[in-house]
């Protein structure tokens, strides 16, 4: 069991910066690879960002290529993601998942993870 709680969400104009984290419980975080998804309102979950177990894989997807940057600092059980030019349409839930993984895969379909944290909301206005 792992339990996962984001922070780090708010309101911000567009072209700024926010940076997400993600501190999980437990004592095997090094066994998961993490993931960002978001969720606009009438929209399905979608994948936003993914790194592997040792941090050495990351992986974008097309909307936040350049503009995000996933990390994790396994000492600290934290998973982070630093968003910046952000526009609009990034406004959406936020949230992380952890997924028990073998190896350095990284998953990008929602089911395949297996924890999630409760999410928090970023709010970007034009």
């Amino acid at each position: 069991q792992v339990q996962l709680v984001e922070s780090g969400g708010g309101l911000v104009q567009a072209g700024g910066s926010l940076r997400l984290s993600c501190a999980a419980s437990g004592r095997t975080f090094n066994n998961y690879a993490m993931g960002w998804f978001r969720q606009a309102p009438g929209k399905e979950r979608e994948f936003v960002s993914g790194i592997s177990t040792s941090g050495g894989r990351t992986y974008y997807a097309d909307f936040v290529k350049g503009r995000f940057t996933i990390s994790r600092d396994n000492a600290k059980n934290t998973v982070y993601l630093q968003m910046n030019s952000l526009k609009p349409e990034d406004t959406a839930v936020y949230y992380c998942a952890a997924d028990v993984v073998l190896g350095e895969r990284v998953n990008t379909a929602p089911h395949k993870y297996n924890y999630w944290g409760q999410g928090t909301q970023v709010t970007v206005s034009s």
